[in-house]
């Protein structure tokens, strides 16, 4: 009899929901907008729809505000419902009538929406070195409190010439040409200049300032394109890379990592959203040049002098950043970590996981990828994949096996482990031991930052000339 009861409770509710009256007046239409909204917070799509097509007609072409309103909140509605047609079209109607009001604001956020939805909201991220130029074109979702990068293309373009205005400006036209296949609007592509380009260690004929090669390269860029980034030190790429990898929502218990080859660098931002970095240049490959001192070790040797230097660095470098400059990094219980040996770690011990955007790693990985990096580097780096059955997820372990046995040799793993292993401990003190989430795709994260700096701006600039257009 209860399950009767309900079965006619639900017909009921369908058949006074089929014959309900359409709204007479704005203030009817209101209401039913308003109501189709908190069905919505209730994961109602289809009876928010069914309101608000009701309200509809009492607006329309009468209530300009209103009306794209409900345009707007319809095609929230049909995209939780997986509908991206209808979606699109609603978002479109709404974007047409907020332009037709002047609400810059709502129409930057709608037109963003429909990027969103048409997964047209691309970005590209160029970066000029002293090795070469890389390109690197996505977009960016949330996916598990972290963001995901849904990667189109890479480049990577190494210097073939000594000469490296030259060699930008030719790789710059390469990677235009890429982003140009992508439709990329030009306020989203982003070029910088490495921060290791003007130091005095580059040695090179034609340049020697980055002034100088930026003046250049911008010769080079299509009308439109941003200028040039010459700002990337490497506390600002750290400041970059943390908020290309860290939701704004989580910065009050989340800090960000990432060891490179040559550095390791992250930080966090304060309640005040003011950033705190930390960095060091060391990696694993500057590792192995300090451990080594310009001589060659055998393995023995350098494991037994690896474990000396990277400890003797780490209570130099490392410990006095954490446990008295950087006081908020003890405070934060999860650190996001990227880089190539993080990478080396899940790729080697968990290849089965080559899919997976961000996965929490424990101080027990860190130990076992430490001790086969000491003990048994052909185990280690040669890892079993017989036992993954989706071939799909199986080709991407083996290109992710292959890609990292040709990126870390085992003198720059084993100082890499050590290094790892070092940091994390430093990081999980007893008193606030840490959630280690890895981030895939770090070495772009910059990229991601600047994309969400320029929404932010963007979304700054057009709510305050809203605000203005409203007095």
């Amino acid at each position: 009899m209860k399950i009767l009861g309900i079965l006619l409770f639900l017909l009921g509710s369908g058949t006074m929901m089929a014959t309900a009256q359409q709204a007479r007046t704005t203030k009817e239409a209101v209401h039913l907008i308003k109501l189709a909204n908190s069905f919505r917070a209730l994961d109602r799509s289809p009876q928010a729809i069914n309101l608000l097509l009701r309200a509809l007609p009492a607006v329309k072409t009468k209530d300009l505000y209103w009306e794209a309103v409900t345009y707007e909140l319809l095609g929230l509605a049909h995209n939780e419902q997986q509908n991206r047609p209808e979606a699109l079209r609603y978002l479109e109607l709404a974007r047409t009538r907020y332009r037709k009001l002047r609400y810059e604001g709502s129409v930057w956020v709608v037109g963003e929406l429909i990027r969103e939805i048409a997964d047209k909201n691309l970005y590209a991220g160029i970066q000029f070195g002293t090795s070469g130029t890389k390109l690197a074109i996505f977009q960016t979702k949330l996916v598990n409190g972290f963001y995901e990068k849904d990667i189109k293309a890479r480049i990577d373009l190494p210097n073939e010439t000594d000469q490296l205005t030259r060699a930008g400006k030719d790789a710059l036209t390469t990677c235009i040409d890429s982003i140009r296949r992508y439709n990329i609007p030009n306020e989203r592509v982003f070029v910088v200049i490495g921060s290791e380009i003007g130091r005095s260690v580059v040695k090179m004929p034609d340049i020697n300032n980055k002034p100088k090669l930026y003046k250049q390269l911008s010769s080079a860029l299509p009308k439109g394109v941003q200028q040039i980034d010459t700002t990337l030190t490497p506390t600002r790429e750290a400041e970059l890379f943390t908020l290309g990898a860290i939701p704004r929502n989580v910065w009050p218990t989340t800090s960000a990592l990432e060891i490179s080859g040559g550095g390791t660098m992250g930080g966090y931002f304060d309640t005040n959203r003011k950033f705190h970095a930390i960095t060091v240049p060391f990696g694993p490959k500057a590792l192995v040049s300090q451990i080594e001192a310009k001589r060659s070790l055998s393995i023995t040797a350098f494991k037994r002098e690896a474990q000396r230097v990277v400890q003797a660095i780490a209570d130099t470098a490392l410990v006095p950043k954490f446990y008295t400059q950087n006081k908020g990094l003890q405070q934060r219980k999860t650190v996001g970590v990227g880089g190539d040996i993080t990478w080396a770690l899940l790729t080697y011990l968990y290849p089965e996981k080559a899919n997976v955007t961000a996965l929490p790693i424990t101080l027990a990985d860190v130990a076992r990828f430490k001790e086969l990096a000491l003990t048994d580097y052909q185990a280690l780096t040669h890892p079993d994949l017989n036992g993954i059955s989706d071939p799909a997820l199986k080709r991407m372990a083996e290109k992710d096996v292959n890609t990292m046995q040709n990126l870390l040799d085992e003198k720059q793993i084993i100082a890499g482990a050590l290094w790892l292993d070092t940091i994390l401990r430093i990081y999980s003190t007893q008193s606030v031991p840490k959630r280690v989430v890895f981030i895939r795709n770090s070495d772009i994260g910059w990229v991601t930052g600047k994309f969400l700096e320029t929404i932010n701006q963007e979304s700054a600039k057009t709510m305050n000339k809203e605000t203005l257009s409203a007095q």
